[in-house]
């Protein structure tokens, strides 16, 4: 038996397709699909005062728009990505897209407060799409090529992200902030046609007890199975709450006296943020050849050294956007290996293995937001740079314990595979 065939039978018995390949076109079709799904999430942030007044929701109360639609995809990651283990990937994806169109359209047409905020929790719940996009290029991907198909797929989910203030706040500029979503609504109907088109069809194989119930107790019990994922999960909680931290209280020092900069300015810097996250995007094919840990690293050196710029905000705005290129290039190198990881080490579990990794990546992110605004009213910018450089610190420690304790000399762990 040769090598090649020795793999395809090892990938059967563990339940993975063989793989196929990914072509580039898919890869950037995933990519944009998930993109467009994630932007979902928080186009409402700069629109909250405008949603407030539309429907007499209290201006302190209002907050609650963006916190059922982070509730909303947290129970979609504990409920429905598992479901990419068990069902056709394509109807799960396609089926997810065109609910998510309706969902938005509710929220682009809701007449009272409860009308938005029950859209907007269907929204969160079924963003999730992204996850299922994620877990389903990795395995159409060659096991030689997975890092470099997660890459290309999450640099869309980073670039939506990054994109989505912005873009949001130009179509309210132009027709009102329900145009916003009116607008994404029709763009996942077309994005629903494509990938109806697209996409293979992908059934899972059979699981033992196959049942829904089944499938969630399997996904906690992965956190007992595999260390690995138990590892990379806590990089993801402290990554996320790392880039929070930033982008949750940026706005606060950049619109105010001296600087006193438009919000159209502030969310230019998106576009720099994404600059860094792409230059990351090809961070999954050192995964690939075995150069992961060196990869997280050094990725976590240099998240730490994005604070010092970051610090100098009022002394030289380049300076700044040094930082934010640096901050969001690790952070994307650091996600991007973290899901070649974990996906390699189980891929017929896929889809449970990443719905787990993303819980982790609500937690952090929540933490980050909160803290950062509570530490910028004590302490100033000063304050939060202070708390996002400790956060940095306390991830590359944590890396230099899990290579401390791997049970080879040290330097073997920071050098490639043979």
């Amino acid at each position: 038996m040769t090598k090649q065939d020795a793999a395809t039978a090892g990938r059967a018995a563990s339940g993975e397709t063989p793989a196929r390949g990914l072509s580039s076109a898919t890869a950037l079709l995933f990519a944009v699909a998930c993109g467009l799904s994630v932007a979902n999430i928080y186009f409402a942030q700069p629109l909250l005062d405008a949603m407030a007044q539309d429907l007499g929701i209290a201006p302190a109360a209002v907050g609650i728009v963006v916190t059922l639609t982070q509730v909303g995809y947290a129970v979609g990651l504990m409920l429905i990505v598992p479901l990419g283990d068990l069902w056709d990937r394509r109807r799960l994806v396609v089926g997810q897209t065109v609910l998510s169109a309706a969902a938005l359209g509710i929220v682009g047409t809701a007449s009272s407060a409860a009308m938005l905020l029950a859209g907007m929790v269907l929204v969160g719940l079924l963003a999730v799409v992204v996850q299922v996009l994620v877990a389903y290029a990795a395995t159409l991907a060659a096991p030689s090529e997975r890092g470099r198909a997660i890459g290309t797929v999450t640099s869309g989910v980073v670039t939506g992200i990054l994109l989505a203030r912005f873009v949001s706040g130009t179509l309210a500029d132009i027709g009102g902030w329900r145009t916003v979503y009116l607008v994404s609504s029709g763009l996942m109907l077309v994005m629903a046609a494509l990938l109806a088109r697209a996409l293979p069809r992908h059934q899972p194989a059979p699981m033992a007890g196959s049942s829904y119930l089944g499938l969630l107790r399997s996904t906690a019990e992965l956190f007992v199975q595999e260390p690995i994922l138990r590892e990379r999960a806590l990089f993801a909680l402290l990554i996320f709450a790392n880039l929070n931290v930033f982008w949750t209280s940026i706005v606060l020092p950049l619109t105010t006296p001296p600087l006193s900069l438009s919000h159209t300015a502030v969310g230019l810097l998106g576009i720099a943020g994404v600059a860094g996250a792409l230059a990351a995007r090809n961070t999954g094919r050192l995964a690939d050849r075995g150069w992961a840990q060196r990869t997280t690293g050094l990725s976590l050196l240099l998240m730490l050294a994005a604070w010092a710029p970051i610090a100098c905000l009022h002394q030289s705005l380049w300076l700044l956007l040094a930082g934010v290129l640096m901050l969001d290039f690790s952070l994307q190198a650091v996600h991007v290996t973290n899901q070649s990881l974990i996906v390699a080490a189980r891929p017929d579990a896929s889809s449970r293995l990443i719905g787990g990794y993303m819980v982790f990546y609500s937690i952090g992110s929540a933490l980050g937001a909160i803290s950062s605004t509570v530490v910028y009213a004590m302490a100033g910018w000063t304050g939060v740079c202070m708390l996002g450089a400790a956060i940095s610190a306390a991830a590359l420690l944590v890396w230099i314990i899990t290579v401390s304790r791997a049970q080879v000399p040290a330097g073997a762990c920071l050098m490639p595979a043979p």
